[in-house]
């Protein structure tokens, strides 16, 4: 199949990262997460706009000051990642090697989804998805998950503490970006 992807100037990008397998790893390594964000930004300038993690999967939207370099963003993110977790106590992981140094293959499902945001309505309703996941997959409201930025969107005015406790789901639940 032959893989196309859309530059757009200025856009912004939504992602959605998943490890291979789905395995349920990335809240036990989410220093290293931390760590391969800025370790990308170091050497690519991008903003993240809004992201969540969850168990096995990421959700992030960013805009990158070259619209042609989001692919080796997400690339060296899946790359530092990979090369600095533990992957020993994995289960279903069948190490060929002792070499601590794993392909991201080994981690990260090789494709990942994504999508530019095409206008502000597009750009709101993917915001509200990536903080509305806690509630998608774990029952957790956003104000309870610490693994987004839903609290960075509460305290600069664009949500309420108590956003998607009642009407909003509705409207959410419709949506699927993964």
């Amino acid at each position: 199949m032959n893989y196309r992807r859309y530059f757009i100037p200025n856009s912004i990008i939504f992602a959605t990262i998943v490890t291979a397998k789905r395995r349920r790893i990335l809240l036990d390594n989410i220093n290293i997460i931390q760590n391969a964000i800025s370790y990308v930004k170091q050497n690519h300038k991008f903003k993240i706009i809004a992201m969540c993690v969850m168990q096995d999967h990421i959700h992030i939207l960013m805009k990158p000051e070259d619209i042609a370099k989001y692919p080796i963003i997400i690339r060296n993110f899946k790359s530092y990642f990979s090369r600095n977790i533990d992957i020993i106590n994995i289960k279903d992981y069948s190490e060929t090697d002792n070499n601590k140094k794993h392909k991201a293959k080994d981690i990260w499902q090789q494709r990942y989804y994504e999508h530019n945001i095409r206008d502000e309505e597009d750009l709101n309703k993917h915001i509200d998805y990536i903080h509305y996941n806690s509630m998608k997959h774990y029952k957790i409201t956003p104000k309870d998950w610490e693994y987004s930025t839903f609290k960075e969107f509460v305290k600069n005015g664009y949500y309420e503490q108590d956003w998607c406790n009642f009407e909003d789901r509705n409207n959410i639940n419709n949506m699927d970006f993964e």
